[in-house]
């Protein structure tokens, strides 16, 4: 009875088990429903119902922006891994190495040049995913090379913030890449080419006092937390509370820090309206319809190269 008991059954209870996959579901931070993780992913990480808008990764922003979801990656600058040898809890390199393993991405900040309703743009997403989406000299130097790259282009250029700051680990040459960022945006502007940065859940620090807030147009995502210190220290600070809603989307839009508060379903078309709006171009016929996705993978294009119009399926 007891090899029944003890080596049978646990071996027919395990062949009949089902293995559950851990992001099956999905809980709403706001109004605590449950949902489908694939009904989520094909609302583009919107919650049905409460309209929560959950973080998005770069690779699902980039296809939700670029025609056919296709779009070329732009070869970046290699930097030096841990320039200070920083360790804390766990070394910075082994943090880098996790980061990387987790998230299938180099840095924070992933840049690609592709089509937006049939014109050429360049696009920079911030991974919050990636070390709380920290500016360091990895993603200074994808942002200065994506804007560098729509200035040979004579395209616009896209930027989706997301970010705690800037990465401590670095020290002061993450400091660095404030007034970087800030003097490549001025060249595009020289260059007379639109600079549009949608500010996404969360936008804090360093991030926030250089490229993010320098937009000719800035968009915020709804519900998005966005401001440099946070709300506690700056309660602390002037020692009065802070109104409701204060460092959200829709407070800033209110009093004038952002110019438009706009659902995910509808960034597409309204960054595509923009850039042409912003460099005069005439709008295609059925430029916005709705395009069936490819499964051509992004493909690699240094800056100085001249790519073509979008991949080949």
């Amino acid at each position: 009875m007891n090899w029944l008991t003890n080596v049978v059954r646990p071996k027919i209870r395990n062949m009949l088990r089902r293995e559950t996959p851990e992001n099956l579901w999905i809980k709403c931070p706001d109004s605590g429903q449950l949902v489908f993780y694939k009904d989520v992913e094909a609302n583009q990480f919107v919650i049905p119902g409460s309209n929560y808008h959950m973080r998005m990764g770069a690779v699902a922003r980039l296809k939700s922006i670029f025609d056919n979801e296709t779009w070329f990656d732009v070869a970046l600058p290699d930097v030096t891994p841990d320039p200070l040898k920083f360790r804390d809890e766990k070394k910075y390199v082994d943090r880098i190495k996790d980061a990387r393993a987790r998230t299938n991405l180099n840095d924070a900040i992933k840049v690609g040049y592709g089509k937006l309703e049939g014109a050429g743009v360049v696009v920079a997403v911030q991974d919050f995913d990636f070390m709380g989406g920290s500016l360091g000299m990895a993603a200074g130097e994808a942002i200065v090379r994506g804007l560098e790259l729509a200035v040979e282009k004579k395209s616009p250029f896209i930027v989706f913030a997301a970010s705690g700051g800037a990465r401590m680990q670095e020290g002061i040459l993450s400091l660095m890449q404030m007034p970087r960022t800030t003097v490549a945006v001025q060249m595009l502007r020289e260059a007379k080419q639109p600079y549009i940065v949608v500010l996404t859940n969360p936008t804090t620090g360093g991030v926030t006092a250089s490229y993010a807030m320098l937009g000719d147009v800035q968009i915020a995502e709804p519900g998005a937390l966005i401001g440099f210190a946070g709300a506690r220290v700056i309660e602390q600070t002037i020692r009065e509370k802070l109104p409701e809603g204060f460092q959200r989307a829709e407070y800033l839009k209110e009093h004038g820090m952002v110019d438009m508060v706009v659902h995910r379903h509808e960034l597409r078309p309204t960054l595509a309206r923009l850039c042409r709006l912003l460099t005069r171009a005439p709008a295609l016929d059925g430029a916005s319809k709705s395009v069936q996705p490819v499964t051509t993978p992004a493909q690699i294009v240094s800056a100085p190269e001249t790519a073509p119009a979008a991949p080949h399926a």
